[in-house]
């Protein structure tokens, strides 16, 4: 049976909501602002399914994901169907001038490893490097809102 380990991590993103969740909704560009994925690709014939892998300290896991709740500025929730195992949402809260954006994200590790890992702190290392890649999506966010402006950068 596979230990469970839950992370939550969120960021202020000072972006209108819809040109939040327009970003974060293109899986495939994900790897540009989360450290551990290397690649993301949605599978033409179901879109509702995407292919994931992770590349970290010589650890890869690679997993299909399925969508099971999408709502449009709102949240975007998900859960491995193979691979590793994990789940999770990404909520967004409009704060009009302004996004909160809030990961959830659970994983699992089979029995021993799963202990092992933890114990290692893989936990604050995870939840650390979550916050860093929520952070770099609010670069990236402002980047590309910058970009749609004609600012450029």
């Amino acid at each position: 049976m596979p230990d469970w380990l839950e992370h939550s991590v969120q960021v202020e993103v000072p972006v209108p909501v819809d040109q939040v969740w327009e970003l974060w909704s293109d899986l495939e560009q994900m790897p540009r602002w989360m450290k551990w994925i290397e690649s993301v690709k949605v599978l033409e014939d179901n879109p509702e399914l995407s292919r994931w892998h992770l590349n970290t300290g010589g650890l890869q896991f690679d997993w299909h994901s399925r969508i099971l709740k999408k709502v449009p500025n709102q949240i975007i929730q998900w859960e491995s169907v193979d691979g590793l195992p994990n789940q999770g949402a990404i909520r967004f809260y409009d704060r009009h001038t302004s996004t909160i954006v809030k990961l959830s994200v659970a994983y699992a590790f089979p029995g021993i490893l799963g202990k092992i890992m933890d114990s290692l702190f893989l936990g604050r290392a995870v939840e650390s490097t979550l916050q860093a890649n929520m952070e770099r999506f609010r670069d990236y966010a402002l980047q590309a809102q910058a970009q749609k402006q004609g600012v450029g950068c």
